[in-house]
């Protein structure tokens, strides 16, 4: 495949992404990528370091774990040691897993690790009165980090190790990318709501009483999470109808977390919480005016924090909306 045809299929892959009004993160998530490298070669005698541009495209097997090929050409590279200064053509692909931690948003950091295989063609040298192709098999092993500009736009560093499994030596490389993701199970459609019971019949009074009516909601997180889960969807839609029937009614939604980590990044992790929930409610149709999302961090705990059971209760947004009905 000609790296021009790689490259305009991975900017077209970019483009329509960004088209996407609503992009997703997590398991079934699709990411596209363009990036260059700094190239050691080390392993193949007579040639010196490159600039190798190229493209990959992974798909997300878990929220933290995927899938990508991966392609890159040699450029700007040529042979030296009085070997002619020919320039060295060829290319490399791979298939590597990534796992990443942390969890994707804007201005966050995910770093992630590497591992895979891939195969290299290269122009052998012209001296000592041949030439042909240098072909070898990759182990790779790598590193770096993910800087998210947005939920889904994002910029890469990292670094990679070349084991040559053909001559037992190594080449190393330092890469910058640029790239999106969507699809996934964030995009998911929420399953429909179990209607909620018709009220008894209630004698009517004598005169019109004025009677107060409530909802709460209590959504629960993962570890480290800010990602809904489908399970509580039908949770959300009964807030968001109970809006829609009291209009002049307003609603905070507080986002919490255990006591495990850092403070200043539990407060964030919280405020993720609380803009995922409200992004549900918008999404069923509550106007954003009318929401206010707010997170306290690790400062309101509801259980003990020493178990495990009561951390996972403190991973919560709740919201509490009342109205008076005539």
């Amino acid at each position: 495949m000609k790296l021009k045809n790689t490259l305009g299929l991975a900017i077209g892959t970019l483009i329509a992404a960004t088209s996407f009004g609503a992009l997703a993160q997590g398991q079934g998530a699709v990411e596209g990528q363009l990036f260059y490298k700094k190239q050691f070669n080390d392993s193949v005698k007579h040639i010196e370091d490159g600039y190798n541009p190229g493209a990959s495209i992974g798909y997300f097997i878990t929220d933290d774990v995927s899938v990508n090929l991966n392609y890159d050409t040699t450029n700007h590279t040529r042979s030296n040691d009085g070997t002619g200064n020919q320039k060295i053509k060829g290319d490399t692909g791979s298939v590597t897993a990534q796992y990443h931690f942390g969890q994707a948003g804007v201005d966050s950091l995910r770093p992630y690790v590497e591992g895979g295989f891939g195969h290299q063609s290269r122009t052998n040298v012209q001296a000592d009165g041949h030439s042909g192709r240098d072909q070898s098999t990759l182990a790779i092993a790598g590193a770096g980090v993910k800087y998210y500009f947005t939920n889904n736009l994002f910029a890469r560093a990292g670094v990679e190790s070349d084991y040559n499994l053909d001559n037992g030596k190594w080449d190393y490389s330092a890469l910058v990318g640029l790239g999106v993701n969507f699809g996934g199970n964030a995009g998911a459609a929420a399953p429909a709501p179990t209607p909620a019971p018709a009220p008894e019949p209630v004698p009517e009074p004598e005169a019109p009483v004025a009677q107060v009516v409530r909802v709460e909601l209590d959504v629960k997180f993962d570890f480290d999470k800010a990602v809904v889960k489908p399970n509580s969807y039908g949770d959300v839609k009964n807030l968001a109808d109970f809006m829609a029937q009291y209009p002049a009614t307003n609603v905070e939604v507080a986002g919490h977390t255990d006591s495990v980590g850092p403070d200043a990044y539990n407060q964030k992790l919280s405020q993720r919480r609380a803009d995922a929930v409200k992004q549900v409610l918008v999404k069923d149709g509550v106007a954003p005016s009318r929401i206010t999302a707010v997170g306290y961090g690790e400062s309101r705990p509801v259980a003990d924090n020493a178990t495990e059971a009561g951390r996972a209760i403190n991973r919560r947004v709740e919201a509490s909306v009342e109205a008076t009905a005539k």
